[in-house]
């Protein structure tokens, strides 16, 4: 699923740098939907397994994602690398911000669900009276990058309440969970693929529901018998994606297959 669209001219004040995302292939998705499970994985895994707690545990990945962001920011143009463990670490703070909401606080999935809705809608229509495009192939300045990793936090909160409340709150369980947003990602493509839906629309819609599909399939794997999982444990399933998107990265950063053509100055 690509998004193509024009560039928009962003303002004189903006700093302008090459665009700072991949190209949007099969690669691409393969590697946000392992993320999105390895947010979810990983943070159960530093919270439970080691102990640390939700508050310690956001802390330091907190810690861990501003620093990744500030090199993210302070490049020029889009490095796999950097890249991609942003998102991984933007994955994990996402979740924990949704689990610190319902867990220390006490607020409702469906409030939660709610909340972060409004605040993506808000993101969007800040970003785009600002920069007049929503599309991911003009991320060229620093203000628009700094809308597109509002957008995608705010993504990643509000599929970790959306995954929690279909599979817990209503009681479907990981499994069927993880069927029902895979067939609504289907039906995005399909729409967009007959031009029903457009691209920007398409891309977005896909993203955020590729948040509660990797978060559904983290728990399908890593949840005890018990509860609805297959007992693969958070160690083991963390361990096995994160290596594979190690490994999509590695080949990417060789390959180039995922670089647009990058164009530089005000389009």
């Amino acid at each position: 699923m690509s998004v193509s669209e024009e560039y928009a001219p962003a303002g004189p004040s903006a700093h302008e740098v090459f665009n700072k995302v991949p190209e949007v292939t099969a690669y691409f998705w393969i590697i946000k939907v392992l993320a999105t499970t390895v947010g979810e994985t990983a943070a159960d895994f530093l919270n439970v397994n080691l102990g640390l707690g939700l508050t310690a545990t956001s802390a330091v990945m907190a810690v861990g994602l501003i620093a990744a962001l500030a090199y993210q920011f302070r490049t020029d143009r889009y490095t796999p690398w950097i890249y991609w463990l942003s998102v991984v670490l933007i994955s994990i703070v996402g979740t924990l911000i949704t689990d610190n909401l319902v867990d220390n606080l006490g607020i409702s999935l469906v409030t939660t669900t709610v909340a972060f809705s409004v605040l993506l809608a808000l993101t969007f229509a800040a970003w785009y009276m600002s920069e007049r495009t929503l599309s991911i192939h003009s991320i060229t300045t620093t203000r628009r990058e700094a809308f597109y990793w509002s957008a995608i936090l705010f993504t990643f909160a509000l599929g970790t309440a959306a995954g929690d409340l279909v599979a817990e709150g209503l009681g479907l369980g990981f499994g069927v969970s993880a069927v029902l947003f895979g067939a609504l990602i289907a039906l995005i493509y399909i729409g967009y693929r007959s031009a029903v839906l457009g691209p920007v629309l398409a891309f977005w819609a896909a993203y955020v529901l590729t948040r509660p599909l990797g978060a559904s399939m983290g728990d399908l794997m890593s949840q005890a018998p018990a509860d609805g999982g297959l007992g693969f444990g958070t160690v083991a399933t963390s361990g096995l994606f994160l290596a594979i998107i190690l490994s999509l990265v590695v080949y990417l950063s060789i390959s180039h297959v995922d670089l647009e053509q990058q164009r530089g100055g005000t389009a």
